[in-house]
């Protein structure tokens, strides 16, 4: 699948993309750990609401979708690298073992919390993410951008 084809058939994997992302979701807030002080003061500092509700779940790979379009939709827009590091659906946030409570990760995700509440939750969110990232690209997209230089800037304060 290229990156029109997910353009195109954007309706048909939403909701594909959101019910993977909430039982993701599920998983992490069942499993994981609440932030610690430092990160609570990031969060705060990024502008998530409720942070304490924000969990962490420390994992030896970050968890790909199985679902065949997922993957080849996820694939298009190079959203799922090689081995990511980290990351956020909506108040879950899978951390990879070898990166387990990196700040300047960590941040980063929590900026993409902030995204999820400020879009209004999953669905919404991953109708901008997934657009930005099939029509600029991953790297040039507005909101990972965003999620970059807040980071930095959490992390060098």
């Amino acid at each position: 699948m290229d990156r029109q084809t997910t353009i195109d058939q954007l309706e048909q994997i939403l909701p594909l993309a959101a019910q993977w992302a909430a039982d993701q979701e599920r998983r992490v807030l069942c499993e994981g750990v609440p932030l610690s002080k430092i990160e609570l003061a990031d969060a705060k500092a990024i502008g998530v609401r409720n942070p304490e509700r924000v969990r962490l779940l420390r994992v030896d790979a970050v968890p790909v979708p199985v679902h065949p379009m997922l993957r080849a939709a996820a694939a298009s827009i190079n959203f799922f690298t090689a081995t990511p590091r980290g990351l956020a659906l909506d108040h879950g946030i899978f951390i990879r073992a070898d990166h387990w409570r990196d700040r300047a990760l960590i941040a980063h995700e929590l900026v993409h919390t902030a995204q999820f509440q400020r879009f209004g939750g999953i669905l919404p969110f991953l109708q901008t993410y997934i657009s930005q990232c099939a029509t600029v690209g991953y790297s040039n997209a507005p909101l990972e951008l965003e999620a970059i230089a807040m980071a930095a800037r959490i992390c060098s304060a």
